[in-house]
């Protein structure tokens, strides 16, 4: 297969991968939570819903951001930055003068108003924060260039616009490089459904193919009497049903409307499925969201503590989902006043963020001085 090294791309090269298109692939070995790729975005948009918190040109989190002198609507953490920004504002500024707060058009048509401003087709992705948070839209080329695998050999996160590849398993010198797409924490039949949806294809990784996850992420209840074939095949099709419900009422039911979308749903599942199931751990997540949302401490931490176990073994190594519900559980263990659990939950996150972050990513820093602050 012919391949391309190119030299910005250091240890990684591209080339035509079977059946897949281009791809990345090593050309030498690379050892757990090590950078392969460090990747500036090519377009960025920050969510509106962050706008004032995090700086428009490069997303850091910061207090006392300066506004831009025209629109009063981009915020920026000094001159440099509304500088570097200015090509790409420059676009949306005479706009948000004349509509004011009344200006506010989706993160796609922005970014496609950017993509299309530098002539350009390449694909999209989402930057999150440590809590895995939306915080904006972005283009990276390079790390697009990546196929799909259930099964990844690396993890992206971001250091503000600045896309970070680092591997979550050893790599040896030929190996291709994947990346994962979609929320992996789901069966092999929702997720190709995704696949296809949303990218247009099937994946054919060994998970796929074996399925072997499968049975645990469907765990059935343990009963003297077990649920027919049928039973189950019924409630997982209610389970999809209701998750599409719940994604859609998200955008005009009240927090106590949605709260009770779950704990219907939650009681109804409990009837065939183990707490492990895959679709009960997605509505607990829901519900925990809602709880977070209405500053129920308790009621968060108690989804929460549901859900850790079996995301731990759900998900691959160093999944961001996992060190996400450790964080989360950490922080409400110290507003509620249970230091040594906290302590015990941050540090967790904290391992696995050292080898998906990089052990100098700033979340890392913060993380570490709420420690020192308790």
């Amino acid at each position: 297969m012919r391949s391309e090294a190119a030299p910005q791309l250091g240890g990684l090269e591209r080339f035509a991968s079977a059946g897949k298109g281009r791809g990345l692939r090593a050309r030498r070995r690379f050892a757990v939570g090590e950078l392969l790729l460090s990747c500036p975005a090519y377009v960025a948009v920050l969510a509106v819903s962050e706008r004032g918190s995090h700086c428009d040109g490069c997303f850091a989190r910061k207090e006392g951001l300066s506004k831009c002198g025209r629109c009063k609507q981009a915020f920026y953490c000094n001159v440099e930055c509304q500088k570097e920004d200015w090509p790409m504002h420059k676009l949306e500024c005479a706009s948000m003068c004349t509509f004011g707060q009344n200006w506010h058009p989706s993160e796609t048509v922005r970014l496609t108003a950017r993509i299309l401003a530098k002539q350009v087709n390449c694909n999209g992705f989402t930057i999150e924060d440590e809590e895995l948070s939306h915080l904006g839209s972005a283009i990276f080329p390079d790390v697009a260039l990546m196929n799909h695998s259930c099964c990844p050999n690396v993890i992206v996160t971001y250091k503000g616009t600045l896309a970070e590849v680092r591997a979550v398993r050893e790599i040896e010198p030929g190996e291709e490089i994947f990346s994962s797409y979609i929320d992996l924490l789901y069966p092999t039949e929702d997720r190709n459904d995704r696949l296809r949806d949303s990218y247009f294809f099937s994946c054919d990784c060994r998970e796929c193919t074996t399925k072997e996850k499968d049975k645990e992420k469907l765990e059935i209840c343990k009963l003297n009497d077990p649920p027919s074939a049928e039973t189950v095949k019924d409630m997982i099709k209610y389970a999809r049903n209701v998750i599409e419900e719940f994604r859609r009422a998200k955008h005009y039911k009240s927090p106590s409307e949605l709260l009770e979308i779950c704990e219907l749903s939650l009681d109804k599942m409990g009837a065939v499925f183990e707490d492990s199931n895959v679709y009960m751990l997605h509505m607990m997540y829901q519900a925990m969201g809602v709880c977070l949302y209405v500053q129920d401490w308790e009621g968060a931490l108690c989804y929460g503590q549901k859900i850790i176990r079996p995301y731990s073994k759900h998900y691959p190594s160093y999944s961001l989902n996992v060190a996400s519900m450790w964080l989360k559980l950490g922080r409400l263990y110290m507003a509620l006043k249970n230091r040594m659990a906290g302590v015990k939950a941050l540090k967790k996150a904290i391992a696995i963020m050292e080898v998906a972050h990089g052990k100098d990513h700033p979340y890392i820093s913060e993380i570490k001085k709420e420690l020192e602050d308790h």
